[in-house]
């Protein structure tokens, strides 16, 4: 079946959707290097490769009705073509003029030494573009934005021309006139592009068939039959994802036998009645879903997601303890070391005296320290295990794993979390955290193989950040400012985006900011350097005296964007702003106001470096709102969402067609379709091979997990 549905026959050649592009005739190595800049390497990605915007060229407008700066289709009899040399170096300026008896047009190439010979007066041309009032020539308006032009056989009467013109993305050396045939050819001679989607999902949601579909969004007729094609291709864009992800948490669940926690006992109530504050409402609620979920024989597989300080960590802390308790080990995978040193801090101090062993597992260890390491987790002589992606490499074998945890899991991917849940013999709970805000449709598709629970609710005391956009005329001003507030026995951040100068960047380095800063206004005040070229003892040897107070300003890179708690932190000055996206910021800002202060506020200040008119809006987000899931939104929707699950799920498929802040409806339609499809085994086997196929080539070792 498989090969039914992803073949076609094409020019008289058979061939596969994922054949080489050079499989087709008339591209070879050269195209093929200009296609390669667009990512087209396969007859799949030339298909897929849509039109970024369509010219409805259908309204032919008469000259006579024509006004500046507006774009309109104009067909007409060529009057007159010359052409001159505008320069020394050989431009040329090619000037015709077209009249369809109510008017003349002035239409101008520049550098088209092969069409003169083909404008032949008296010859129709059918031309798109933007009219301007003429300077000079025979008639008022005229064109040089062309857009689009034809020209037309005597006999012709431009109905053909009156079209909805796919535009494409290119590059040099392609044009538009070259997607355009060739993909005509290709769905034109393919007696292939058979339906994928059942004739019950097809019936039930009123779809337009996959063929027509994929025609009608390169050559529209109506405006209508292009709005039905994308409706059509962006639901099974949305319906293999999430029947995807619904198949590989049924398959987790089928395979392996998962662990029966029981009940909260007196370790887990001792560690709870003994924490220093008491949880939020938010907290007891994530809490209590995930300690349910551990007490079925199904293993849990749970997203645990929360704005930044709301305390996702201390939850996790006691699902481990819930492990423990039950006679399993523990697993916590974070990102970078400077997380997993903060995690394993705070659990030694707030399980110190109960008898519980935590071990600490990074690359930066020695091979003996590693091995001993290794050791004590095979013989179950450590109950919780926090660590980086050393976590997950050959020679570490748990004894008894009952809980694998995965910290800011969008740094992770899809087989990272697979590999760390297949290091114990029963399969393991899950839970992922995030501290990344994620829309909830987002949540719906990237996350479909995950229960979710929500931290919105802030700990009680915690002041939110007030943030603040600024120019460099004010640099002065905000670093006097910030030295005032370190006097009075506070802490503060500066973060740059870079770590040293590079000649072919103007933003401003930590190293240069460290050297001015530290010799400058901060002069006489002990001042850090923390980035990611600093080995490991070195960066915990700075990070050990700032967290101590005996560093007050921690110059740094994004090394420091999660897991830093320095409770007397107040405030962040962030160097060109503008060289982060708005997750990054909300992430880095999250650093401060940690602690609980009466005297003042924490503070983020954002500079410019200088040029950010075009960043201006999503800034100015930063400076009005200090809620994540606000942020989120407006992240997603400044930046589009065609490349998101990249950058939040690694391996998944980019979407091609699908927009989940517009097609909410469709996402929701496909989810119950996708469910449907999971939960009937007639209705799963009919469309499974198609479905292995795509998990196997368009997901990135996704059925790793």
């Amino acid at each position: 079946m498989v090969n039914l549905v992803l073949d076609i026959i094409c020019w008289g050649k058979y061939m596969k959707l994922d054949d080489s592009i050079t499989s087709l005739a008339g591209i070879g190595p050269k195209k093929a290097q200009y296609l390669d800049r667009l990512g087209i390497h396969t007859i799949y990605d030339f298909i897929t490769h849509f039109p970024r915007g369509y010219e409805d060229n259908r309204l032919v407008t008469p000259i006579a009705d024509l006004e500046a700066g507006e774009i309109y289709t104009v067909l007409g009899k060529i009057l007159y073509v010359n052409e001159r040399k505008a320069n020394r170096r050989g431009m040329t300026i090619l000037n015709a003029g077209i009249s369809d008896g109510t008017g003349i047009l002035g239409i101008t190439w520049f550098n088209n030494k092969y069409l003169k010979a083909k404008l032949k007066i008296g010859r129709k041309l059918f031309v798109t573009g933007k009219a301007a009032y003429a300077y000079g020539g025979q008639g008022s308006f005229e064109m040089s934005q062309l857009r689009s032009f034809q020209l037309l056989e005597d006999n012709d009467d431009g109905a053909g021309a009156c079209r909805i013109v796919p535009i494409y993305p290119a590059t040099a050396g392609l044009n538009q006139k070259f997607f355009s045939d060739t993909v005509k050819k290709i769905l034109s001679d393919s007696q292939g592009l058979e339906e994928l989607l059942p004739d019950w999902i097809i019936r039930r949601n009123s779809l337009m068939g996959r063929r027509d579909a994929y025609w009608h969004m390169h050559f529209p007729e109506t405006m209508e039959l292009l709005a039905e094609a994308k409706k059509r291709l962006a639901f099974e864009e949305l319906y293999f994802i999430q029947c995807g992800l619904m198949l590989l948490k049924k398959r987790t669940v089928e395979a392996n036998k998962g662990i029966c926690h029981k009940v909260n006992g007196a370790l887990v109530h001792k560690i709870e009645q003994s924490l220093p504050f008491k949880l939020t409402g938010d907290q007891m609620k994530a809490w209590h879903e995930i300690s349910n979920d551990m007490e079925r024989v199904t293993p849990m597989r749970r997203l645990l997601q929360g704005d930044v300080g709301s305390g996702k960590t201390v939850v996790a802390l006691l699902a481990l303890i819930k492990t423990v308790e039950n006679g399993f080990q523990g697993a916590l995978m974070a990102p970078t070391e400077i997380l997993a040193h903060q995690h394993y801090d705070a659990f030694t101090e707030l399980l110190d005296g109960t008898g519980i062993r935590v071990g600490f597992l990074t690359g930066s260890l020695s091979k003996k320290k590693r091995g001993a390491v290794y050791e004590s987790i095979s013989r179950h002589e450590l109950d919780i295990v926090i660590g980086t992606h050393a976590l997950i490499q050959d020679g570490v074998s748990f004894a008894s794993l009952g809980l694998v945890i995965t910290d800011e899991q969008h740094r992770f991917g899809i087989s990272q979390r697979a590999m760390l849940e297949k290091l114990g013999d029963a399969a393991p709970d899950v839970l992922v955290m995030t501290a990344t805000p994620i829309p909830r449709t987002m949540t719906l598709t990237i996350y479909g193989d995950l229960d979710v629970s929500l931290i919105r609710e802030m700990p009680p005391g915690r002041k939110p950040v007030r943030t603040f956009l600024r120019g460099q005329e004010a640099r002065a001003n905000v670093y006097k400012y910030m030295r005032q507030q370190l006097e009075k026995g506070r802490q503060g951040y500066v973060v740059c985006p870079m770590i040293e100068m590079n000649e072919e960047s103007d933003a401003i380095s930590a190293e240069e900011v460290y050297e001015e800063l530290s010799t400058g206004i901060f002069a006489g005040m002990s001042c850090g350097l923390v980035h990611g070229k600093l080995s490991a003892a070195e960066k915990e040897t700075v990070m050990d005296a700032f967290h101590a107070g005996e560093i007050k300003l921690l110059v740094a890179t994004t090394v420091i964007e999660v897991g830093v708690n320095v409770p007397n932190a107040i405030m962040m000055v962030v160097e060109h702003a503008e060289r982060f996206g708005m997750a990054q910021l909300h992430q880095l800002r999250g650093r401060v106001g940690r602690g609980v202060y009466k005297d003042t506020e924490p503070y983020c200040v954002l500079i410019s470096g200088g040029r950010y008119g075009k960043y201006s809006e999503r800034l100015k987000i930063m400076e009005s709102t200090t809620d994540g899931f606000i942020l989120a939104e407006e992240d997603l929707r400044l930046r589009g969402p065609g490349q998101f699950f990249g950058s939040m799920q690694h391996g998944l498929p980019d979407l091609k067609v699908a927009n989940v802040l517009e097609d909410i409806d469709i996402l929701l339609k496909a989810r119950d379709a996708a469910i449907d499809t999971i939960n009937n085994p007639s209705a799963l086997a009919g469309v499974l091979p198609v479905l292995e196929y795509k998990l196997r080539n368009h997901f990135e070792k996704i059925t790793e997990s």
